[in-house]
């Protein structure tokens, strides 16, 4: 699955979560301003730089559930903003025309199958996040954090 791909899996289930708000938007429309909030410089999914942020505030065990084969484990609209910071979600909202709080929830419903998704299957980007965390010994020192 290519990031496009990603981000529009994103876009929909933005777009078909229980808020109305969300209800209208264009899935592409959503998918941009995904990619804009969780991209990085070279135009790719900042997984590891987002897996990192989780473990650093203490949501290891939540990150760790979206990236097993398990059932995925809920991150609030108070985490997703803490984690991404009240900046980035309020541009996310601008872009879409929504309230902060509506962006918020569409990102804590959104966010853990989208990163479930992009480390999961026979064409994950599992080993571009491993290139960014230093390789499978920079996973392993990142997951020694995560559990200590």
């Amino acid at each position: 699955m290519d990031l496009m791909d990603l981000l529009k899996v994103g876009g929909s289930l933005i777009q078909g979560n229980s808020d109305d708000a969300t209800t209208g938007l264009d899935v592409g429309d959503i998918a941009n301003a995904l990619g804009g909030l969780l991209g990085n410089s070279e135009g790719g999914l900042d997984l590891g730089a987002l897996v990192g942020d989780l473990s650093q505030n203490g949501l290891g065990e939540i990150v760790g559930s979206w990236l097993g084969n398990g059932e995925n484990a809920p991150i609030s609209m108070e985490q997703i903003t803490d984690l991404l910071g009240s900046e980035k979600v309020a541009e996310f909202a601008s872009q879409l025309g929504l309230s902060e709080e509506s962006a918020a929830g569409a990102l804590a419903d959104a966010l853990p199958q989208v990163v479930d998704q992009a480390t999961s299957g026979e064409n994950s980007i599992v080993e571009e996040m491993l290139a960014q965390v230093g390789g499978a010994q920079g996973a392993m020192n990142m997951l020694g954090k995560m559990f200590s």
